[in-house]
């Protein structure tokens, strides 16, 4: 932010007509005052950095409403569909395992073609699949619907965070990104509520419809609202550039770090949020559809946990964050084996704020720490992250037909220690540094 001091010159009252006009000087060249004049990236406050926000928090909330729009109806769905829980659970796996596959070429064409565009398209075509969603006549066109919808869903996540690293200041960084995330867990809210009362009154196939419905306002939006890149660079297709960026990315230890932490905190909240519906359906709960997907409201607690992840970060610094989200996810994790229905919900909420404060904190460390290719390195731990959204759903399901939910929770502790684990290597590597 330019300084307080700079501007017009300041001359002395009519009064004293005498006295010599002062001049504040301008800041020397290289100074954090000069490049902060110098720096014509957004920050928060200006018309351009608001109206990038909407946009993205929009993106986020289309994202997460269609990538989960089947998640609350599984129960329904295996009825429906004649389908075990394990079954059902691929309409999740599917569409989050083609993301994790498609992201990183899609994201290589935003660095040609521009993020807007990419995201643009990318919305363009999930919303069109989702409208045909509905019509599935079997659970394998469903998986199949949703895997293409994943597919297409891929180039908005990486592209996202590299747009926002080009065109925010690096300062507000961590504050856009957990803004995007914040519509990411509005969207999986939503989502989640509009289905469950819609599924309970008319079907689960009205009920996926109307997200689609939903999903079409917010790319139209999306596509009005941001802003044209200003420090966008167009770059190479040749996938020998390619391989070199991403052999760079791979090749740095503090980048792995982070793609397995956001792979293993998305292991939690997959299996957890995947088996949830089946374990309220039946005793001692035997909750309703309608009441199940309202229990998503919790997503809230994401939105608040992902937007304050700067305050955290600047307040515990990034591995400091990192160990209260996982500790907060762990003791989400045990207080959810209650039988107490207020206690299940307790839990829930405490998973839900640990894991979206720990991808925020994740994923705006891997934008910051990436000085090139950052579409590239957006996009690998988008891939990481979504296989562990697979990877939970599908083993999460698994556990809990074989274990019932404490087997889930088993898995979400396995996954939370890791976390710890490779939290402590980073603060043991920068101890040595």
């Amino acid at each position: 932010m330019p300084a307080a001091s700079t501007g017009a010159p300041a001359t002395a009252v009519a009064a004293a007509p005498a006295a010599p006009v002062t001049t504040t000087p301008a800041p020397p060249a290289g100074t954090p005052a000069a490049a902060d004049e110098q720096d014509t990236r957004l920050t928060p406050g200006g018309p351009g950095y608001r109206r990038m926000s909407l946009a993205l928090f929009l993106a986020g909330v289309a994202t997460f409403a269609l990538l989960y729009s089947t998640q609350a109806l599984l129960p329904l769905i295996s009825a429906d569909l004649n389908a075990s829980a394990s079954t059902a659970s691929w309409t999740v796996s599917a569409a989050t395992g083609a993301l994790a596959l498609c992201v990183l070429p899609l994201s290589t064409l935003s660095e040609r073609y521009g993020r807007r565009t990419v995201m643009t398209a990318s919305l363009a075509v999930a919303v069109l699949v989702g409208l045909a969603v509905p019509f599935a006549p079997g659970i394998g066109t469903l998986i199949a619907l949703r895997a293409v919808q994943g597919a297409a869903l891929a180039g908005l996540p990486a592209s996202a965070m590299a747009y926002l690293a080009e065109e925010v200041r690096p300062r507000a960084l961590v504050g856009a990104i957990g803004l995007f995330v914040a519509g990411n867990s509005v969207g999986g809210m939503s989502g989640r509520i509009i289905t469950g009362w819609l599924a309970q009154l008319w079907g689960w196939r009205i009920a996926v419809g109307a997200i689609g419905v939903i999903a079409v306002g917010c790319a139209l939006a999306f596509r009005a609202l941001a802003p044209a890149p200003r420090h966008f660079t167009p770059g190479s297709l040749r996938p020998r550039a390619l391989a070199r960026t991403v052999g760079g990315h791979l090749a740095d230890p503090l980048l792995r770090r982070l793609y397995a932490i956001g792979a293993l905190f998305m292991t939690v909240f997959g299996g957890v949020y995947t088996v949830i519906g089946y374990r309220l359906t039946e005793a001692p709960f035997s909750l309703p559809q309608g009441v199940i997907g309202s229990i998503f409201a919790i997503y809230l607690v994401g939105t608040a946990s992902s937007a304050a992840a700067g305050r955290l970060v600047r307040r515990l610094g990034r591995r400091g964050a990192l160990y209260l989200a996982g500790g907060t996810t762990t003791a989400g994790l045990l207080v959810s084996l209650s039988a107490a229905l207020p206690l299940v919900l307790l839990g829930l909420v405490l998973i839900t704020a640990g894991f979206f404060a720990g991808h925020a904190v994740a994923s705006s460390s891997v934008s910051r720490t990436a000085t090139h290719g950052r579409a590239q390195a957006s996009a690998l731990y988008q891939s990481a992250y979504y296989i562990g959204s697979s990877a939970g759903s599908a083993l999460g399901a698994v556990a809990f037909h074989a274990s019932g939910w404490g087997g889930t929770v088993g898995l979400g502790l396995c996954a939370v220690a890791g976390v710890v684990a490779l939290t402590l290597l980073g603060t043991r590597a920068a101890r040595r540094a």
